[in-house]
């Protein structure tokens, strides 16, 4: 099956920085945020390019994603990178560097023993030695012929390119930072949270209208991160299942189910302007894995105040409900416009798509209907 897979090339030049903030809005206008469904690049166009790299952000905003997301965690120097994951073993080429062979470790990730290779044993000089792997070699055999080609960038270079594909495209582009896994990074004396807020501040972006919304699947990181002055809009990231960690840490008993209650959501519309949730909570599957009957969360969610971006949207039949499937071979791509559409026609304020082309034209195919 033909996939799109053309790039250009963009230098990202050294840019000249805002750090004027306008005067800070004591909860951001959502009704002011309405418009078009947003389409949110997730790792980029990671369906076409290894995620979490320039070239698959880029790729994102010249499809027509509005917003590129990347993944934060941190280097043992303090510096932000874009991974997936601390533990990089399976998005890097680590495991075949010998000089880096001695620095696999068995670490304790949210409660679970994960053995790899950690982004916190790195220098951000080391770690920039590294190259991006397929996540998913299996699945998109095509992001392969990109191994050892394009390297692991810092969240400063991320927004750089925001701002430069912002005036290549003649459009606002905007940036969608996860902070992964805060309370787990706090503990090793790396907190995530001030260095994440002076980029902010550096890209003049903290501020209540700025394209940009920062997410986590925590919930005091993103309380924390108001206290300590962020001023732009904020997403709390919402699984099907579990409990957020910062929660389980402290012995809170609230899980996400509580979470997305109509009291619950009105807890996190006094630090949030927004939700990120499994697309499951919004249209669940049924027991024979079609795609049922939305549920009431989109609307609980905005009379809340509350914008709603459901994760994740992809092409392939191994992701989509039974009934949106094509053929048998699990890789193929599938009836992926139709479902995105059936989630726009749901009511959501956005989508996150490793595909951000079919976003775009699930979007216009609904709109003009």
């Amino acid at each position: 099956m033909d996939r799109r897979t053309v790039i250009t090339g963009l230098a990202v030049t050294p840019l000249a920085v805002a750090t004027a903030e306008p005067a800070f809005a004591q909860s951001v206008s959502v009704s002011s945020r309405k418009g078009a469904t947003l389409v949110i690049g997730h790792r980029g166009a990671s369906g076409y390019r290894p995620e979490h790299t320039l070239a698959s952000y880029e790729l994102a905003a010249r499809m027509g994603a509005d917003f590129i997301e990347p993944d934060v965690v941190t280097t043992r120097d303090g510096v932000l990178v874009c991974r997936h994951e601390p533990e990089i073993g399976g998005t890097t080429d680590v495991a075949d560097r010998p000089e880096f062979a001695a620095r696999r470790k068995t670490k304790k990730l949210d409660g679970v023993d994960v053995t790899g290779w950690w982004a916190e044993d790195f220098t951000v000089r080391e770690l920039k030695t590294l190259y991006a792997a397929e996540r998913l070699p299996a699945v998109r055999q095509e992001n392969t012929l990109y191994h050892r080609r394009l390297r692991v960038p810092t969240l400063d270079e991320v927004f750089q390119l925001r701002a430069e594909l912002s005036r290549k495209l003649g459009r606002r582009i905007g940036i969608y930072p996860e902070t992964k896994h805060p309370t787990y990074f706090r503990k090793l004396g790396l907190a995530l949270e001030k260095p994440l807020l002076g980029l902010v501040r550096k890209y003049g972006l903290n501020h209540a209208d700025a394209p940009i919304f920062v997410q986590s699947f925590e919930t005091a990181n993103l309380q924390q991160l108001r206290k300590l002055g962020l001023r732009a809009p904020a997403v709390q990231l919402l699984s099907a299942t579990g409990a957020p960690y910062d929660l389980v840490a402290a012995g809170d008993p609230r899980t996400y189910a509580d979470l997305i209650t109509p009291s619950g959501l009105a807890g996190i519309a006094r630090y949030a302007q927004g939700l990120g949730p499994d697309k499951n909570l919004v249209i669940p599957r049924t027991a024979s894995n079609a795609l049922g009957e939305p549920t009431a969360l989109v609307g609980n969610a905005h009379k809340a105040g509350l914008l709603v971006h459901p994760y994740t949207f992809r092409a392939e039949n191994t992701f989509l409900p039974k009934d949106y499937r094509v053929g048998t071979n699990e890789n193929d791509y599938g009836r992926a416009i139709d479902e995105q559409i059936a989630y726009l026609e749901a009511g959501v304020d956005g989508v996150f798509t490793d595909q951000p082309d079919i976003g775009v034209f699930a979007r216009s195919e609904r709109a003009a209907a």
